[in-house]
């Protein structure tokens, strides 16, 4: 009789948390490589400020799993906390939707080293910042030059590489612009506006507003961006 009790006690806790999984509309897994013990949190912006919405115990495996409610596609980080100072490689960006998402990286280089699957979303993000750190990288190289141009006394070439790096800027800002209308439908899109050119000039920001279909246009980063775009049109009355 005891061991019948124990068996459906089981049943039931086993019934218990596959409900409360399936109430769930994101599914979250992983594996961090050679880290044992720690602590992984999950987390999203609210009001700009990062707040923890899921707490991960490692203690002994590397494996973990998450369950939450998303309800459009965002940003989450997940943070590492290895017991010392923190550093960037720390932090890892994946933008989830709801589904399944695998992530598999390293202790050792936890952001170099992630493999992120199942999400539309982050595959275009990823691909997004190939293109868009060759601006980056140019925009480094060309401040470098124009540091040098001063230190050294060449002023007759600040003018040239001035012009070299309002060129680089507008480049990048077309190819966001560009590449927000391209995956007009998906949330990336108004994704990019808010977060690489917020301060572009207003036109090209209405330009990726009014291409969002009405989907992405009601998810949290499309209201953002209309509400970010009225703000600007008000104050500019």
């Amino acid at each position: 009789m005891k061991n019948a009790v124990v068996a459906l006690f089981s049943i039931f806790l086993i019934i218990s948390c596959s409900k409360k999984e399936s109430d769930k509309n994101l599914h979250i897994t992983g594996n961090i490589k050679g880290f044992q013990e720690g602590k992984l949190y999950i987390q999203k912006i609210v009001d700009t400020n990062l707040v923890v919405i899921d707490s991960i115990i490692i203690d002994g495996e590397s494996t973990f799993e998450s369950h939450l409610d998303l309800e459009s596609p965002e940003m989450l980080y997940l943070f590492i906390d290895r017991g010392v100072t923190n550093s960037v490689d720390n932090n890892l960006p994946v933008f989830a939707e709801p589904g399944n998402i695998n992530i598999e990286t390293s202790l050792k280089h936890f952001f170099a080293d992630a493999k992120i699957t199942g999400s539309e979303n982050h595959k275009l993000y990823e691909d997004f910042k190939k293109i868009n750190s060759r601006f980056t990288t140019k925009n480094l190289e060309l401040s470098k030059e124009r540091f040098d141009a001063v230190r050294f006394n060449r002023i007759s070439d600040l003018d040239s590489i001035d012009k070299k790096i309002e060129g680089n800027l507008k480049r990048r800002y077309l190819y966001a612009i560009n590449f927000a209308i391209t995956n007009k439908n998906h949330d990336i899109a108004p994704y990019i506006a808010l977060s690489e050119i917020s301060n572009a000039n207003i036109k090209y920001l209405d330009t990726i507003n009014n291409a969002l279909p009405a989907k992405i246009a009601k998810s949290k980063y499309g209201k953002l961006l209309n509400e970010y775009i009225a703000d600007i049109k008000k104050s500019e009355k």
